[in-house]
């Protein structure tokens, strides 16, 4: 009896103990993923600003942009795509899969709205607005599993995690204003859907705890899928806008941009390590 009696206490002990420390890491976790979206609103600084002066130095923000995006892809969601999965073959193709699939969304796009999107105010949305929301979505949505996975592991870990994203999502978020103010959104609603997206992080970081290492495969095929979405979306898109401009200080500077945006991208990696 006094056995049992003690299996029992033993037993209440460890199970309060288990879920106050669950309690502990949603928290954690929670909360730095709520830090990480609000960087989406970075693009605040820019809302007291005449449309005119804006629309001035927007290619600035898209040259940032592209040099974020393919900074992001080869700097870091690559890199992780094949220290995880470790096969050549099935990363190639699932960034082929994003790059496909975000030629089909296009595609769509342009069939299902003549080319254009009209908002609230009537004014005309380029699809590449759209298209720039659902990568930002995807690649949110893997920044979200990232930090809660590695809460999971640790406190430091996931701390060093949530300070890395935080680092890369700066420019990532800045680039991505320009891109939708670029797209034809005003700079309110810019800033209202850079946030929404944001919050896939959010939805990610829930999935990571409830399923735990369940969400790692998840994670793994998401990376080259991101990347994919993201050569796309540079190479496709952004940089035939900047082709509009032909002259040589126009051009310099937008090559300039582009250096500085993966030069930033590049030394946060010295961060993850």
């Amino acid at each position: 009896m006094c056995l049992i009696g003690l299996q029992r206490v033993y037993q209440r002990v460890v199970c309060r103990n288990l879920k106050k420390h669950e309690m502990i890491i949603w928290f954690n976790a929670l909360f730095s993923v709520f830090v990480v979206s609000l960087i989406s609103l970075a693009g605040i600084v820019f809302i007291s600003m005449k449309p005119v002066r804006l629309q001035g130095i927007i290619f600035i923000l898209v040259s940032f942009a592209i040099g974020g995006l393919f900074g992001d892809c080869f700097f870091h969601l690559l890199p992780a795509a094949y220290v995880k999965i470790r096969n050549p073959s099935k990363i190639s193709f699932f960034i082929i899969l994003g790059i496909l699939a975000f030629f089909i969304l296009e595609k769509f796009l342009l069939w299902r709205h003549d080319h254009h999107i009209q908002d609230d105010k009537n004014n005309k949305i380029k699809p590449l607005g759209y298209i720039s929301l659902v990568a930002d979505s995807v690649h949110n949505l893997f920044d979200g599993v990232l930090i809660g996975s590695s809460y999971l592991v640790s406190f430091k870990i996931g701390l060093a995690t949530t300070v890395a994203v935080i680092m890369h999502e700066i420019p990532h978020e800045i680039g991505n204003f320009g891109v939708l103010v670029h797209s034809g959104f005003t700079i309110k609603r810019a800033l209202l859907l850079n946030f929404m997206t944001a919050c896939t992080a959010i939805f990610g970081t829930v999935c990571a705890l409830i399923f735990g290492e369940m969400s790692g495969e998840f994670t793994n095929l998401i990376l080259p899928f991101a990347g994919g979405g993201f050569i796309y979306l540079a190479g496709s898109d952004l940089v035939p806008e900047l082709k509009k401009s032909n002259s040589l200080v126009s051009s310099l500077v937008q090559f300039l941009i582009i250096i500085c945006g993966l030069s930033l991208l590049y030394l946060f990696t010295f961060l993850e390590n």
